[in-house]
């Protein structure tokens, strides 16, 4: 298994979050409101608005060491205040490690354990596969396609929907 950590973000952060965060492939399969091209002023603006969450539910994804990414938890409220749900992303460089699959793991564990939520989902645009393959791998199970509820890059696509309960 890889050696993966979640940890607060830091200011010292911001030039590698840029820099991986620059990328069309990373924009590709985030929803829009993730800017591209991503700048070191995006990422001073992203990192300030999260280092002082109450509880934590942003976390920076460490990997040998280095920033790799990001993985976030977005409770919900009224109804669903039981549930949240989870994005996340790395840099392109770290595709293909199983290290989306370990950070998924820890704040899956975090969501439950700390927050003390009973179930967590996640949202994927039907064309990404690896993310799909990360959340199987987690243990998430498809739960619904939701028919032509994205647009991404001027196209119509479902999204599927992943979830996990609290054991």
């Amino acid at each position: 298994m890889v050696e993966v950590h979640l940890r607060r973000l830091r200011r010292a952060d911001t030039s590698e979050l840029a820099k991986l965060a620059n990328n069309r492939n990373v924009w590709d399969n985030v929803r829009d409101y993730f800017p591209h091209p991503y700048s070191e002023k995006d990422a001073e603006f992203f990192i300030s608005s999260k280092v002082s969450e109450d509880p934590q539910i942003t976390f920076a994804i460490e990997f040998e060491g280095r920033f790799a990414g990001i993985v976030g938890l977005e409770p919900q409220q009224d109804v669903y205040a039981h549930t949240c749900e989870i994005g996340y992303w790395i840099g392109e460089a770290y595709w293909g490690k199983g290290i989306a699959t370990q950070a998924v793991n820890l704040a899956t564990t975090y969501a439950f354990e700390t927050l003390g939520l009973l179930k967590v989902y996640a949202g994927v645009f039907e064309f990404n596969k690896g993310s799909m393959r990360v959340l199987e791998k987690a243990g998430y199970l498809q739960e619904a396609i939701l028919k032509s509820s994205v647009q991404k890059n001027n196209m119509i696509v479902d999204e599927v929907r992943y979830c996990i309960f609290r054991k």
